[in-house]
């Protein structure tokens, strides 16, 4: 462990761990994260901005956790005020992740996140959304609905003093209209889920019985093992022209799953949240990793790192036990 950080290949083949280990998950995380920001320059909504926002949660945060911040900070102080953003995308997920890691921090809104917040106002598109990226990379990466559920969440997280402004009061009044019921009613399950972890920071974006229906339709899609399976979230189509596996479970699935579910307010001890808990810690692999099959195409599996930061925010939203 003592070598560079590398991007390991994501194989299915690989083996399961003998046993859970939380650790082995977040220096899996971590790692790839560093290796990431170092090699591409860039943020992801798969990994690194997935990693800043799992690993700020915890009491004993990992050895790379303060540098890909620092990039981060980089990224939007310095970077964008040379070179602009490289897609409205990256505004929005770079507010959300700035603002929830100082919440999970306990600081006050940085100025990198303020930043980060006052240029995704900017960049709101008249009807309130987003214009959002559209590489056919479900499910972060194919329709603007993502961008707008991501954006909610982002400004839920900041504190009142930022809330106040009139601006901001302005753009969340925009995009509540957007996020209309009809909307609502279209989107991807996937995407109406993130709505239950915006209105569990600040209530309003969601009704009672639409929180009660999402948490439903997730319930019902967990699978016979216990775990949920991604592309049933959402039924998107593969780019590469082969069937959609919608039955087997998967690493971003169950953890995704669990932690919308933990943040509509299911408790720990329920039958489908034990059960889901319980596939995470018989399917992490030897890397620390838990695998996911890309939703797109058979090549790099990218989605295998949210998949874990999703896993490793269910683990802490549930109490589970961290290793020293």
């Amino acid at each position: 462990m003592a070598e560079e950080p590398q991007i390991i290949q994501v194989s299915s083949e690989e083996p399961l761990a003998p046993e859970y280990s939380h650790q082995q998950a977040v220096q899996f995380l971590d790692r790839t994260s560093m290796a990431w920001t170092n090699k591409y320059k860039c943020f992801t909504c798969h990994t690194n901005f997935a990693h800043l926002m799992a690993v700020s949660e915890l009491e004993r945060r990992p050895e790379f956790f303060q540098k890909v911040h620092a990039s981060l900070d980089h990224l939007v102080q310095e970077r964008w005020l040379e070179k602009g953003p490289r897609w409205d995308a990256e505004v929005v997920m770079a507010a959300m992740t700035l603002t929830i890691v100082d919440r999970n921090l306990g600081k006050p809104l940085s100025e990198s996140a303020r930043v980060a917040l006052d240029k995704m106002w900017q960049v709101q598109q008249s009807d309130g959304g987003f214009d959002w990226l559209k590489c056919d990379w479900p499910p972060m990466e194919s329709d603007d609905q993502y961008g707008a559920v991501v954006a909610a969440v982002a400004i839920s997280a900041a504190p009142g003093e930022y809330l106040s402004k009139p601006y901001v009061q302005d753009g969340i009044s925009k995009l509540k209209a957007y996020l209309s019921p009809d909307r609502k009613h279209e989107m991807r399950l996937h995407h109406r889920a993130i709505l239950l972890w915006a209105q569990s920071l600040m209530p309003g974006w969601i009704s009672q019985k639409e929180i009660d229906l999402t948490v439903a339709e997730l319930t019902a899609l967990q699978r016979p093992d216990g775990g949920w399976n991604t592309p049933s979230l959402g039924k998107w189509d593969r780019e590469d022209g082969a069937l959609p596996d919608r039955e087997t479970s998967d690493g971003y699935g169950t953890g995704f799953t669990l932690l919308m579910l933990t943040k509509a307010g299911v408790k720990r001890d329920s039958k489908v949240v034990q059960q889901g808990l319980s596939w995470l810690k018989q399917n992490q692999r030897q890397s620390g990793r838990w695998y996911t099959r890309s939703v797109s195409r058979d090549s790099r599996h990218f989605l295998t790192h949210a998949g874990t930061a999703m896993a490793i925010m269910a683990m802490h939203a549930c109490a589970e036990q961290e290793e020293n």
